[in-house]
């Protein structure tokens, strides 16, 4: 597993536990994260190892993951996955050099225009992910958006084949496994921090819950909360999060006086979500949106832009209200449209929790993710399967 995730190296992190989760499915799981200097490799449970790169530079991060990697692919009868678009280069060298085979996970929709737009950064990504999942022995994706999109726009013709229809299809028909989200936690989760208590000003919270960046658009919502407040003096934005956009956005929140309360990134958002009254995701672009299934569980009425699972799972006045990407406008009609009406807010709760139910528990999301592991691996290894 080609990692980018450091946290695997701190005892107690979530990550580090879902990765003694993931080597229980296999016969032996061996993770390569690129970090910077300080970290020593570890054993972290019976079958699972973690390897930092160690690199002061990020061209460095290669050269010192194949190195790393090589000892132990010898055999050929390794599975290696990447969710990342440069890492998925280095999966693929492995393949070529060690026959190993190469599962691609993509968890961001990079077939949106809004990312290929957002930075030359993301455009070098995309053309990346394009090149390398061509050769993928298999592609597993976050959401039917991103299958949708490998299937239908932004895919080199060299990786279609054609179809009985005339039309173009993949070579590798992609995987759907949803991000698996704690459900059950957050509804037990007790009330620790209370936004009502910290607000008191406020009669309505909107919660905002993410990185400070670029694609998150919380500039959106800042523009809108400025209609809003007119409408609703007493209705406050609090915004959770952290990031390069921080700086900029503050300032155009306190020349706006728009009701808008930034506060640090916190890890157990479930008081957050709990004693707000709405939830708001504004992003150009999401693969998943792990954010909005955590709200829904704390029985929280979403408004969120077309993104991500909206229209796979968030339904449009059903469970959720769905705005466009980027239009201020409608998001502010949306909301003031929320605030305004309490039973709106109770169907789309009432809704929202119909809708989780249909989602997988931890065991079934493990089994179905053992799954496409064992499918991309069964040529390779007969008796079972290391990643």
């Amino acid at each position: 597993m080609l990692s980018l995730d450091k946290n695997i190296f701190q005892k107690g992190s979530d990550v580090r536990s879902w990765m003694v989760e993931y080597g229980k499915l296999t016969d032996e799981l061996r993770i390569i994260v690129y970090t910077k200097p300080g970290f020593e490799p570890e054993q972290i449970s019976d079958n699972t190892w973690a390897y930092p790169t160690n690199n002061r530079f990020n061209f460095l991060y290669f050269g010192r993951a194949y190195n790393i990697a090589k000892n132990f692919l010898k055999d050929g009868k390794f599975l290696v996955t990447s969710q990342d678009a440069m890492a998925n280069l280095l999966a693929l060298a492995l393949k070529i050099k060690f026959k190993a085979k190469f599962q691609a996970q993509i968890h961001t929709d990079f077939s949106s225009l809004y990312f290929k737009k957002e930075s030359l950064k993301n455009f070098l990504r995309f053309l990346v992910y394009r090149f390398s999942i061509k050769y993928a022995d298999c592609v597993r994706v976050v959401s039917e958006r991103i299958k949708k999109s490998l299937q239908t726009k932004n895919y080199p013709p060299a990786a279609l084949e054609r179809s009985d229809s005339g039309r173009g299809k993949l070579k590798t028909e992609p995987q759907v496994l949803p991000i698996f989200v704690d459900i059950e936690k957050i509804k037990n989760a007790p009330v620790k921090i209370s936004l009502r208590e910290q607000y008191p000003q406020f009669d309505f919270i909107i919660l905002m819950a993410s990185r400070l960046t670029k694609e998150k658009n919380i500039g959106m919502a800042i523009r809108a909360m400025r209609g809003v407040v007119k409408k609703y003096p007493k209705t406050g934005l609090i915004i959770i999060g952290e990031g390069a956009e921080e700086k900029k956005l503050k300032a155009e929140s306190r020349k706006l006086k728009a009701n808008i309360v930034f506060e640090n990134w916190a890890d157990d958002l479930a008081s957050y979500y709990k004693t707000a009254d709405l939830f708001l995701l504004t992003s150009n672009y999401e693969g998943y949106g792990r954010t909005i299934i955590e709200a829904m569980a704390a029985s929280r009425a979403v408004v969120m832009t077309d993104v991500g699972i909206a229209g796979e799972i968030i339904k449009d006045g059903y469970n959720g209200l769905v705005v466009p990407v980027g239009d201020a406008r409608t998001l502010e009609e949306a909301l003031v449209k929320a605030i305004g009406d309490k039973f709106l807010r109770g169907n789309l709760v009432i809704s929202a929790e119909y809708a989780l139910l249909n989602l997988p528990s931890k065991a079934e999301y493990l089994e179905n993710l053992k799954k496409t592991w064992e499918n991309c691996a069964a040529k390779a290894n007969k008796t079972g399967i290391g990643v």
